[in-house]
């Protein structure tokens, strides 16, 4: 049996509430390998996709997953869920949606309040004429996307993560035939809200072809500047709502879309914004451009080379005051590279930093990976005016009196979602660490701890401090050298927790050859004993089923976290890599040359 590392995985459907024989009642004999852990990925600046050694599944083969375990199957062989029935009204409007030639014809005697079960019957259906036309002649002062392809009454599926290429792409093109039409009978469109979309790695639209955040924003930035030319149209503008991700090969197209030199028929507004492979100075550009006002979320990610300074010009010359989550990338917290430490220890630029995030008074969200923050947190965290409900702190060097502060400060008391990945925690567990969790539990709900060097000594500890988290749904512990024993303990442990769904554990350290040195890199993590794996696996499906958790789905990762962004942009970010990479090499070069 070979392992697959090329093909795509499935996203994890929800599991539903009482479903015991839900995955591990299932059978999987296949560990699928990729490359190296998501930490590792994060580092380097792009995330691969997960791999998932399912310890849960199913071995029915699916189409393109020849002779593996198919991690989406899970759910496969259960009843369909409670409340699914659609209503005579959307089955009429399904008939109506699958002849569009009749709906055209149909659309001037249908009422008002029908437009928004037509365009889901018709997006249900991929009938992407019939969405265009839906949306040329749209009679409401809003179209939201996101509310109307959501669970309703008619019809309780959820279509929000069906990222249709064919069906956003009429819904856009529908958008600019509206504006085109001026001010007829049933002009009467404001606000077009195309937010709302999840992006999945595999979709469950018929046609299996998506449009993701990058090439939805390339449409739309590409049909705003096509319609600037049409001045009749801006008599009657509509503001549409989106979700933007810009990188250097969009980024002139995205500015004069956002910055129109007159008039605009489609005005563009962002709700959330995410940079990849831009300058600094492009950032702040483009961010001041993008209406930051009205930004509810900010990902600068991967190839946007930040320090501190950038930073910190960043938030205090444009400022973001509704800003829920903010993620900075690799290293922009660190000092710029000219400047030289302050006497007496102090950090100005970090000081300001965190200034600029306390006037942020709806900041919820905040990711710093791979930031070093050694001895620095408390002077980040403690002016901020909001509790943090989500906090990365993943590779960020803490030292004891960051997490003695952590588990002190009023933040500890409210975080859902927590990542101190690539701390190595000594033995004992630390009691700052314990008492983190401790003052946590009440309302953690995903714990990340990869790569933290947590042993077979430190599980009795690890369970016992875990058992008060009564509402953990998520833990994640790859990279950690754990013993099967160490897991069947631990996994006999975590059953107790009565909302717990996923749990990602490391291969069994039983599976590698001894003396091996953690963390394991790429191809060292991929060289374990598949028959000694398959074996534990059993186990501990065997152990979840008599404690009466089959709920539980029990993985083993062994490659980065799936980032459906790079997907499309995966080819410019190479390149990016590639580029920087030929600019370090000759800038060692002229240091030797310099040297000798």
């Amino acid at each position: 049996m070979e392992l697959d590392e090329t093909r795509p995985l499935r996203e994890d459907p929800p599991p539903s509430r009482g479903t015991s024989t839900l995955t591990c009642a299932q059978e999987v004999t296949q560990a699928e390998v990729l490359t190296t852990s998501s930490a590792r990925h994060r580092a380097a600046g792009q995330c691969a996709p997960r791999g998932l050694g399912v310890m849960s599944g199913s071995t029915a083969d699916a189409p393109g997953h020849e002779g593996g375990a198919d991690p989406s199957a899970d759910l496969e062989g259960l009843p369909p869920p409670v409340g699914t029935m659609q209503s005579l009204r959307f089955l009429s409007a399904e008939a109506l949606a699958s002849h569009p030639q009749v709906a055209r014809r149909s659309l001037d005697g249908a009422a008002h309040s029908l437009y928004p079960l037509l365009f889901k019957a018709s997006y249900v259906l991929e009938q992407a004429e019939v969405i265009r036309v839906l949306l040329e002649h749209w009679p409401l002062e809003e179209f939201r996307l996101g509310a109307l392809l959501g669970p309703s009454a008619d019809h309780p599926e959820d279509l929000r993560d069906r990222a249709c290429r064919a069906c956003l792409e009429a819904c856009v093109r529908g958008l600019a035939d509206h504006v085109l039409r001026g001010g007829g009978r049933r002009r009467r469109l404001r606000v077009a809200d195309l937010t709302g979309i999840r992006d999945v790695q595999v979709q469950g639209c018929p046609c299996g072809r998506a449009l993701g955040r990058w090439g939805r924003t390339e449409l739309l930035a590409r049909t705003c500047c096509e319609l600037q030319a049409e001045a009749r149209a801006a008599r009657h503008p509509i503001e549409v709502l989106a979700d933007i991700f810009v990188t250097g090969g969009s980024f002139e197209l995205v500015v004069r879309a956002l910055g129109p030199a007159g008039p605009a028929p489609m005005r563009l507004r962002c709700l959330s914004f995410r940079a990849d492979s831009l300058g600094a100075e492009q950032l702040l550009h483009v961010l001041r451009l993008a209406g930051p006002g009205e930004l509810r979320r900010l990902e600068v990610v991967h190839n946007v080379r930040l320090h501190a300074g950038h930073v910190q010009q960043l938030l205090a010359q444009v400022g973001f005051p509704r800003l829920v989550s903010l993620t900075l990338p690799i290293k922009a917290l660190d000092a710029p590279p000219a400047s030289t430490p302050a006497p007496d220890g102090e950090d100005p630029l970090l000081t300001s930093i965190a200034w600029e995030l306390s006037q942020m008074t709806q900041l919820t969200e905040l990711s710093v990976a791979f930031c070093t923050l050694t001895g620095k947190l408390q002077k980040l965290l403690s002016p901020l005016r909001t509790p943090l409900r989500a906090l990365d702190l993943g590779h960020c060097a803490l030292d004891g009196a960051d997490v003695a502060f952590l588990a002190s400060c009023r933040h500890a008391a409210h975080l859902e979602t927590l990542d101190l990945s690539g701390h190595r925690l000594p033995d004992p567990l630390p009691s700052a660490f314990l008492r983190l969790l401790g003052r946590a539990a009440p309302t953690l709900a995903a714990l990340t701890l990869e790569d933290c060097g947590l042993a077979d000594r430190h599980v009795g500890a690890l369970g016992a401090a875990l058992g008060a988290c009564r509402r953990l749904r998520e833990l994640r512990l790859p990279g950690n050298p754990l013993s099967a024993r160490a897991l069947r303990s631990l996994l006999a442990a975590l059953c107790a927790l009565p909302r717990l769904r996923r749990v990602e554990l490391p291969v069994p350290r039983d599976c590698y050859p001894e003396g091996g040195a953690y963390p394991l890199d790429g191809p060292a993590a991929a060289k374990f004993d598949r028959q000694r794996y398959d074996a534990i696996a059993g186990e501990l499906r065997a152990l979840l089923l008599r404690a009466g958790r089959g709920d539980i789905r029990v993985c083993t990762p062994l490659s980065g976290d799936f980032d459906p962004d790079t997907r499309e942009t995966g080819r410019e970010l190479g390149a990016h890599l590639r580029q920087a990479l030929a600019t370090a090499l000759e800038g060692a070069s002229r240091a030797l040359r310099h040297a000798e």
